[in-house]
């Protein structure tokens, strides 16, 4: 096993000797290395199997989950009676341990649900008795003045707010990459940059084929995203499809932080819960999603008409809110099920497990659904003996910024690195850059998603020149080879002389 846990290309640990051919065997596969898919890992190793991730990007967490609205749901939004309910109360729960243990943003701020028109009053009443049925703790009806009191910056024409207290705000990337050192100090292998191209059954399990490696499971676990049905298909077992489902979101300039203290929630729409403005862990507020369905399940483009969208929303419940004040954009894809609900479970081939489907609350009831299919496996059969040891805590990303000033001086002192400012934006340090690359960050987002350099109003124009010169010395890349999220994304190239040869980066 890796002993630093890096969460980039697989590294460290010696692969289990497989069937012949030069296969890597293991009692479990686990396809995506996505939200879901490192909770499971990291619940998996608590016992003895063999255990690997392989996951298609460079990084983990960089599909869904990058683009993730980074909310943990108080638990009263999903009905009872479908799987989103049942494990959405059950996942808000369990994330206050996780972030404990795994060192990664995370702040219960509450939300309010608002009622503009008389036609949204039943609804709040109707969710207000849903959430209590679930053991929704906190919920209370709140009245304009009560509204105008909490949150001055909000329309004073609100009739009447649902204030859930449970909800919460997280950074995803930093949980995937928490919950995945996690798995590998506990013996969980990684393989990234692995797309699976083809399945095969045999009596005693799988052969998968990817472009780095083959591998031989006695049991997969399909938590491939917005590829689950597709990947479900190279095994003969797709019994769903998965339709995209587009969310484009916007993040403020730091200036306006503050101007909302809780997640504020439209009375939702049909597709999606509305454009909400979200107060991130870090500080910057963010406004969105749309909910758009789309063919392209590549398309992660953003554009006027979804901006457009979001800021006639948001200003109808926040008028000083602006699109003057984005700094950056981006768009996720949500895996939307025919049923609307999460496709957990066996599949028609046995052995072969759904964890597919998984759109909002994914994020909230990761941690649930990782129990969950725990369970599925113990009940089909798979002896799960827990380990004498386990290791279920991480030291965690320094964090230069959140120091206080004599915090900062000692670390001076031991590391002059974290005298010398990378990102002055979010307060970044060379030793933070450092450590990102020393646990497998090859990419800039890589490590821009672990500790934050190129995340503030400039947006990398300020420190992406010194990130690369790190990258180039700590990862050992040529800066031809530097990319923001892997290939297809270089910043700079080899000049080339007349005759067209390379020179050289």
């Amino acid at each position: 096993m890796d002993k630093k846990g890096k969460t980039g290309r697989n590294t460290g640990g010696k692969p289990h000797p497989g069937p012949p051919g030069g296969r890597l065997g293991y009692d479990v596969v686990i396809i995506g290395g996505g939200i879901v898919g490192c909770a499971l890992a990291r619940e998996l190793s608590r016992y003895e199997l063999r255990l690997a991730v392989i996951e298609k990007e460079v990084e983990v967490g960089f599909g869904t989950s990058k683009t993730n609205s980074g909310i943990i749901h108080a638990g009263h939004h999903a009905p009872p009676g479908t799987l989103k309910g049942e494990l959405e109360w059950a996942g808000n729960q369990l994330w206050d341990e996780l972030a404990r243990d795994l060192k990664f943003g995370f702040k219960r701020i509450g939300e309010l649900l608002l009622a503009q028109t008389p036609e949204d009053l039943p609804y709040l009443a109707a969710l207000k008795k849903q959430g209590e049925s679930k053991g929704v703790t906190g919920l209370e009806l709140w009245g304009p003045e009560r509204i105008q009191k909490e949150e001055p910056n909000l329309s004073h024409a609100i009739l009447q707010a649902l204030h859930a207290p449970t909800a919460a705000v997280i950074n995803p990337y930093e949980a995937c990459f928490g919950l995945m050192v996690c798995a590998r100090q506990n013996g969980a292998e990684l393989f990234c940059g692995a797309p699976v191209i083809a399945i095969g059954k045999e009596a005693d399990g799988f052969t998968l084929e990817t472009p780095r490696e083959n591998f031989h499971a006695r049991i997969i676990l399909n938590a491939a995203g917005i590829e689950a049905d597709r990947v479900a298909a190279l095994a003969g077992a797709q019994n769903f499809t998965l339709s995209p489902r587009k969310g484009e979101e916007y993040l403020l300039d730091r200036r306006l932080q503050g101007i909302v203290s809780r997640l504020i929630f439209p009375t939702p729409l049909a597709t999606s819960k509305g454009v909400l403005i979200i107060p991130t862990f870090d500080g910057p507020v963010m406004v969105g999603p749309t909910a758009e369905d789309v063919e392209d399940r590549c398309d992660l483009s953003t554009t006027f008409a979804g901006a457009s969208r979001v800021f006639a929303a948001v200003r109808k419940y926040c008028p000083a809110i602006s699109e003057r004040d984005t700094i950056t954009e981006f768009a996720g894809l949500r895996a939307v099920s025919e049923s609307n609900d999460f496709v957990i479970g066996p599949s028609p081939v046995e052995g072969f497990f759904h964890i597919a489907g998984i759109q909002s609350p994914g994020l909230t009831a990761a941690p649930a659904i990782a129990a969950y299919v725990v369970g599925l496996l113990k009940d089909a059969g798979l002896a799960l003996v827990k380990k004498g040891e386990w290791q279920g805590a991480i030291a965690g990303p320094p964090r230069f910024a959140r120091m206080s000033l004599k915090e900062r001086k000692a670390a001076i002192g031991r590391d002059p690195a974290y005298g010398r400012i990378v990102c002055r934006c979010e307060t970044v340090t060379e030793a933070e850059v450092l450590y990102a690359i020393a646990q497998g960050a090859a990419t800039l987002d890589g490590v821009k998603f672990r500790v934050r350099a190129g995340m503030g109003r400039c947006q990398g124009g300020f420190c992406t020149a010194r990130i690369m010169d790190l990258l180039a010395g700590g990862a050992g890349l040529p800066l031809t080879e530097i990319t923001k999220k892997g290939r297809g994304s270089e910043i700079c190239c080899s000049r080339q002389d007349d005759s067209g040869a390379s020179e050289g980066g």
